[in-house]
């Protein structure tokens, strides 16, 4: 009897709740999620780019959102609008309720995840090329099933907001998506490869080697590539762009032939290990610049999953990824290219 009693006071509430919002007593979703994005854009142009809907229909959502509340909730007077008192308190309540209906569809959904053994692992290329064999051979045999995909960091995080992949090890490390939780994993430096051949004591400056070799570089599209041309213009003269790829394949197979010298990690040269008895692998600090040593860069890896989802299984893969690389993948690399061992990754912040 008590039980059929809770029941009725339980479909009671939720029927009151829906009648609610169907007559208009409260806001519905998508009115909050506009008043938020108007707020953290700056403005209602900025925000329908964000919403991808017009100005004037983020406009009509505003007065719809004022007249509902029956308050003035953007100061006019400003331009851009900025939201006044009222508007400040909304945009509180508003982002705590949004991201309160989040926890609980994915509580929801979670019921029925938790059941699933395929997991939909993505990773940047040279990560999965290296570490990912590893990841699937320890997980033979449980119930965890792993589904991996490789790409570029872009492509990854896209993949991880659309809800296609559920984890993914990309090198972003501040998430723009409400929910995604970035755990860091380990930091690799990047070194200066050059053919196997090249006396290095004729050479001081990164500079004055690209006037004897010609520098093959990722190129501007690839993550990777963005990040050493930043190095470079704040660490040395200019060097000419000439030869530059997407993949270190192709870049690492120029060098091997004697035509050139690139700066890339440990981990992409050990995906393209083919090429390691041509090369030559040494550290930035090397060369120097105005008699002083080239500052070390590097790049980190971090594990992305959304909160409240997949439960420990983000934390365990974690701690597997960091184990794997450490006590194999790092010491392989080592030796293969006659470098310490704690030269190859860090547990440490990344220096770029």
């Amino acid at each position: 009897m008590q039980i059929a009693v809770l029941q009725s006071s339980l479909s009671h509430a939720i029927y009151t709740a829906m009648n609610d919002v169907v007559s208009g007593r409260y806001p519905d979703w998508e009115l909050l999620e506009s008043w938020v994005a108007v707020v953290e854009a700056g403005s209602i142009s900025d925000a329908a780019k964000r919403l991808r809907i017009s100005q004037a229909g983020v406009s009509q959502r505003v007065k719809a959102i004022e007249s509902m509340l029956e308050t003035v909730l953007l100061d006019r007077s400003t331009r851009p609008a900025r939201p006044n008192a009222a508007g400040q308190r909304l945009f509180e309540h508003a982002t705590a309720i949004l991201q309160s209906a989040d926890q609980m569809v994915e509580s929801v959904r979670n019921v029925t995840r938790a059941k699933r053994i395929v997991v939909r692992l993505g990773a940047v290329d040279s990560f999965a090329a290296t570490v990912g064999p590893i990841i699937i051979k320890a997980l033979t045999g449980t119930s965890q099933q792993i589904r991996l995909w490789s790409g570029i960091t872009p492509t990854l995080d896209a993949l991880l907001d659309a809800r296609q992949l559920d984890m993914a090890v990309t090198t972003t490390g501040v998430s723009s998506t409400l929910g995604v939780r970035r755990q860091k994993l380990f930091s690799e430096p990047y070194y200066v490869v050059l053919p196997k051949e090249v006396a290095l004591d004729r050479f001081t400056s990164l500079t004055e080697l690209s006037r004897h070799l010609r520098f093959i570089r990722y190129s501007a599209r690839s993550v990777i590539g963005q990040h050493v041309d930043t190095y470079l213009m704040a660490h040395t003269d200019n060097i000419e762009r000439t030869c530059e790829f997407d993949a270190t394949d192709p870049m690492l197979s120029l060098v091997a032939a004697g035509l050139g010298f690139a700066i890339t990690t440990p981990l992409c040269i050990w995906q393209s290990r083919h090429f390691v008895p041509d090369l030559r692998v040494v550290p930035l600090s090397h060369f120097s610049r105005h008699g002083r040593p080239y500052e070390p860069l590097s790049r980190t890896f971090y594990l992305s999953s959304r909160e409240n989802e997949l439960g420990n299984m983000p934390n365990e893969m974690h701690d597997l990824l960091c184990r794997a690389y450490e006590k194999q993948v790092a010491k392989d690399i080592a030796q293969a290219l006659s470098l310490n061992p704690d030269h190859v990754f860090s547990f440490g912040l990344a220096s770029d």
